[in-house]
């Protein structure tokens, strides 16, 4: 229900309220319910809204989901941005596993929901999934980019740039595969985000 807080914001600051609110109230469901269970007129309600309002806002479930994969994903650039500027090479490679496991322990809820969606998308053709293939993509053209312009690393290492950056890429999907099936297994999941690194300095060097 609007308060008389509510009613003295502009539509923009309005807007954003209820975005976040119904961002955190899919995140729960999706989490809780899982995507299947998830319904437009739920996250209205738990959000604190009407029941059509999830409805009038996104249209679809296709478009709620996409709405908290690309809330979640800028996120988690915006973090990994700070962490990695101006670095390159295996520095910046190492920075990121470290605020992807960091991310893991900050808000757990969200990147699971964010990977929950991701696995969910694999087989179907649709905005939720051309998003999660363009995050993926991203992923992949920042290490390609931190190889190629660190100017120690040898030239025949280069040469296999791609193929590093996807053996990134599938690592970092593995570890969170076992980390949704084994949620509360921290000491593990920061063992494998270490022995990442441990593989991405042994194909560097």
């Amino acid at each position: 229900m609007a308060t008389a807080t509510d009613k003295r914001l502009t539509q923009a600051e309005r807007t954003d309220i209820s975005d976040q609110r119904m961002f955190d109230a899919a995140v729960a469901l999706i989490n809780k319910n899982g995507p299947a269970g998830t319904n437009l007129s739920d996250v209205g309600v738990s959000a604190g809204y009407s029941r059509g309002l999830a409805s009038h806002r996104f249209g679809s479930k296709d478009r709620l989901f996409t709405f908290v994969v690309r809330r979640v994903g800028d996120s988690w650039l915006a973090q990994l941005k700070n962490a990695t500027a101006d670095e390159v090479g295996l520095s910046a490679i190492e920075l990121a596993i470290d605020q992807h496991h960091l991310f893991c322990l900050e808000a757990p809820a969200n990147l699971r929901a964010f990977y929950t969606l991701w696995f969910e998308s694999v087989n179907s053709k649709s905005e939720l999934n051309d998003t999660i293939n363009g995050i993926h993509q991203r992923r992949f053209q920042d290490v390609l980019d931190w190889i190629v312009k660190d100017p120690n690393i040898a030239p025949e290492i280069k040469n296999d740039a791609e193929l590093i950056a996807d053996q990134f890429g599938a690592s970092v999907i593995g570890i969170v595969y076992y980390w949704l099936g084994n949620f509360n297994k921290f000491n593990e999941i920061k063992r494998l985000h270490d022995g990442l690194k441990k593989t991405m300095k042994r194909l560097l060097n």
